[in-house]
């Protein structure tokens, strides 16, 4: 898989897609929200309807060539059910855990840790955070978890929620870009 691209299935938290991807973008990376369907339209957990760049059927199409690396990235927004709709679906899950295996990187969220990133294979000794509550799957498998905001070990980035996902992304553009980036967007954004 080529690229950065952030996934959203019905039920999604907005503010950790939005931020999050906003972030990204003034970072200059050029992000692509997908819709986990073969509409572009996805609705978020409170109701707001947002028109991804791209359906599934089009990322499979675009992204799914080549061999992943380090700064090839699938971030994955939280909210309830949105992480459970990530996780059920088994296409996505293939992929991510490809794509994983083959060097690419992974972003979650929230509920999306422990739901989406759950599914990746030899987790233990890894650190990572999680929404509270959502822990237990995580540590049951050997995480590391000291519930930081965020969390960053390897090709790993995890946040705890909504309230955090300026953070999440500017740490997602410190790893694909460098920290000097992430201070300038945080200064721009009046952080």
């Amino acid at each position: 898989m080529k690229g950065v691209y952030l996934f959203l299935a019905n039920g999604f938290e907005e503010t950790e897609a939005l931020a999050t991807a906003d972030v990204l973008k003034r970072g200059g990376v050029p992000v692509k929200m997908v819709s986990i369907y073969g509409d572009s339209h996805v609705t978020s957990s409170h109701n707001v309807t947002v028109i991804a760049d791209m359906t599934f059927g089009e990322f499979k199409k675009e992204a799914c060539t080549g061999v992943s690396g380090k700064n090839d990235m699938m971030i994955f927004p939280g909210g309830m059910p949105g992480s459970t709709n990530l996780a059920e679906n088994a296409e996505l899950m293939e992929i991510m855990q490809k794509h994983y295996a083959e060097g690419g990187s992974v972003a979650a969220i929230c509920a999306a840790p422990s739901v989406v990133l759950g599914q990746l294979p030899d987790l233990s000794g890894k650190k990572m955070t999680c929404y509270d509550g959502f822990e237990k799957p995580l540590t049951d498998q050997g995480v590391k978890y000291a519930g930081n905001d965020v969390e960053t070990d390897g090709r790993i980035i995890t946040g705890r929620g909504p309230g955090l996902s300026i953070d999440f992304g500017l740490a997602i553009l410190a790893y694909l870009k460098d920290s000097g980036t992430a201070a300038e967007v945080k200064a721009g954004m009046m952080l």
